[in-house]
């Protein structure tokens, strides 16, 4: 059978929790489209994770692989479009890497696009009424840092396989401890990323309708 690899990361800045990991993990062993699911834990560290991320493609040899983070702040799934080759960390990785202002690949490209259909994953989690939104910066933190890294990786192999990541908001015991933070119960994002991998899985040319912002 095809397989999906689908990652979360583990918790990071203080957090007992990660609700990208405790999804994915709810995700190992499911089939969606006729694929199966694998899903992968991988740390909140610069270049550590990109090298985990790798091995793991190697170790599977997924059709897709979609990377899952976590985004305090957040109401909605937000599916990512772009990932940029910067890091400039505002807190210190869990390694306690701190970069300012460095790229993630020296002497590679400015930014790499999803190769999955975002809009079309959006469209279908607003079907399935999960807030949904396509999201435009990926931050310049460890989740766009994997991003860049995994795009990187896959053009270096051809783009043979697809790839992209989403963020997901915070899990209602976390918004409980950070007063006037949104949360999502954790049966809902399992719902919306089990809707967003069909739609990749599914879709081989995206949906044509608005996902930008003025600014």
């Amino acid at each position: 059978m095809k397989k999906v690899l689908v990652t979360g990361f583990e918790p990071f800045g203080g957090e007992p929790v990660n609700p990208a990991l405790e999804a994915v993990k709810l995700l190992n062993g499911k089939q969606i489209a006729s694929y199966e699911i694998i899903s992968r834990s991988l740390p909140v560290a610069r270049g550590r994770c990109i090298a985990s991320i790798v091995e793991q493609i190697a170790e599977f040899d997924p059709e897709l692989v979609l990377a899952v983070g976590q985004a305090g702040g957040h109401m909605e799934i937000t599916v990512e479009r772009v990932a940029i080759n910067v890091d400039d960390f505002r807190i210190k990785d869990n390694d306690g890497n701190q970069p300012v202002d460095e790229p993630i690949v020296a002497d590679g490209p400015v930014a790499y696009w999803s190769t999955l259909p975002i809009k079309a994953m959006v469209d279908k989690l607003r079907a399935g009424n999960v807030p949904a939104r396509v999201s435009n910066t990926a931050g310049t933190f460890v989740c766009n840092h994997l991003f860049y890294g995994l795009m990187h990786a896959l053009a270096c192999e051809g783009n043979k396989r697809r790839g992209g990541f989403i963020h997901i908001p915070y899990l209602p015991e976390q918004a409980a401890r950070i007063t006037g933070q949104p949360s999502m119960a954790l049966e809902t994002i399992v719902r919306g990323l089990e809707l967003a991998l069909a739609a990749a899985l599914t879709t081989t040319q995206d949906t044509k309708i608005t996902g930008g912002t003025i600014c």
